[in-house]
């Protein structure tokens, strides 16, 4: 590929003939002020107000789970989700190694143990097969849990992401968690918008997980939801997220152990208008998706579409270069150029904190790690 026809494309379709152009930046184009202003004139600024509510709300009606809970982090919302499944110190939790490290982080914070399995190449995310394999061959379902032979310890949940919104085979994980007494706790912090057939990622599980972060499709700064159709974890989520405080008008009494996580009403404001333009701007993302597609066509470089039957969002769009060589060419070349791209993470079993975890055969992950490099994603408004 010529790295700097690449450049150059990407120059006229951001109209920014100069400038540094970044990997994803927020687009505030809807009621951003106006929400952020009405929140400061209420007082109501914490992790209590209308927007809050209103917020639980939108999401409710984007992803069609009948309850959410408003948190300050994707992460936080997945440290609640697998305690809300039961996981306990000392479990195991099934997860892939290409993801980000919240993933990891979270079932960490939980104080279990990550289990490395393998990806599938086109979708990136947990592969089904790879979890079966592994399944069949390390555990065993004794008194309604699944437990490892190969450590004796129970693997108390399953947690696949869809990687940069492009859905996995989810349908196909669910079933296979649901065989082995797995409960599955469903990462589509990066895939809001993100649909199999009809149906929108994060609702295949018992539970799952958003996030709002500053360079996601739709951002509050910080933020992140957990939606499930159980009222009964919905109501635990939102108790545990507000410090475990039992109802009362004045007296302060908490009867577990809780987590300041409520998302804020002033993120929950900028939330709000930011949901209203998330058709809008997934429109725009797919167009500029298609762009990339006929460009890398001509280029012979591999573009990651959606696969058939599934919509992505087109959060962060990716190409899959022939090596390590030519991306670290290609990363140097364009950052050097002002145009920001960046590998996909290091895999998380080579990190130093997850190492020593137990982990199935990667062969896809580290492909996929030697040559995936996502580009210039930003919203285009023009």
């Amino acid at each position: 590929m010529n790295h700097q026809n690449f450049v150059s494309f990407v120059r006229e379709a951001y109209l920014t003939p100069e400038n540094f152009i970044p990997l994803h930046e927020p687009r505030f184009v809807g009621k951003e002020k106006e929400y952020l202003n009405d929140a400061i004139d209420s007082t109501f600024v914490s992790s209590v107000g209308a927007y809050v509510n209103r917020f639980e709300e939108m999401m409710v009606e984007i992803t069609g789970a009948k309850y959410a809970v408003a948190t300050v982090n994707g992460t936080s919302a997945l440290h609640i989700a697998l305690l809300l499944a039961g996981v306990e110190p000392n479990d195991e939790v099934i997860a892939q190694p290409l993801t980000f490290v919240a993933t990891a982080n979270a079932i960490s914070y939980a104080g279990a143990n990550p289990v490395f399995v393998d990806v599938d190449k086109d979708s990136m995310g947990l592969s089904p097969d790879a979890l079966e394999a592994f399944l069949k061959q390390h555990c065993k379902v004794e008194n309604g849990v699944c437990r490892n032979n190969s450590t004796g310890k129970i693997i108390k949940a399953c947690v696949p992401m869809h990687t940069f919104g492009f859905p996995l085979r989810i349908k196909r994980v669910a079933e296979i968690c649901k065989e082995w007494k797995i409960t599955l706790v469903e990462d589509a912090a990066e895939s809001l918008g993100s649909y199999v057939g009809k149906i929108h990622t994060g609702t295949f599980g018992e539970i799952g997980i958003f996030s709002f972060n500053g360079n996601k499709v739709v951002t509050c700064g910080g933020g992140g939801a957990i939606v499930t159709d159980n009222e009964e974890l919905a109501k635990k989520a939102k108790y545990l997220t507000t410090t475990a405080k039992v109802p009362h008008k004045w007296e302060y009494n908490h009867d577990m152990i809780g987590y300041n996580y409520r998302m804020p009403n002033l993120n929950a404001a900028l939330a709000c208008a930011q949901l209203e333009m998330l058709p809008n701007f997934l429109v725009r993302k797919r167009k500029l998706a298609e762009s990339y597609t006929g460009f890398f066509k001509n280029q012979k470089i591999d573009f990651v579409t959606e696969r058939e039957g599934t919509t992505a969002n087109y959060w962060l769009n990716a190409i899959i270069l022939q090596n390590r060589i030519e991306r670290d060419r290609f990363l140097e070349f364009t950052n050097g150029e002002k145009v920001m791209t960046r590998p996909i993470w290091q895999l998380m079993s080579e990190l130093t904190m997850f190492k020593h975890c137990q982990k199935g055969n990667l062969d896809n992950a580290t492909w996929l790690a030697d040559r995936v490099v996502n580009i210039p994603s930003s919203v285009i408004l023009h």
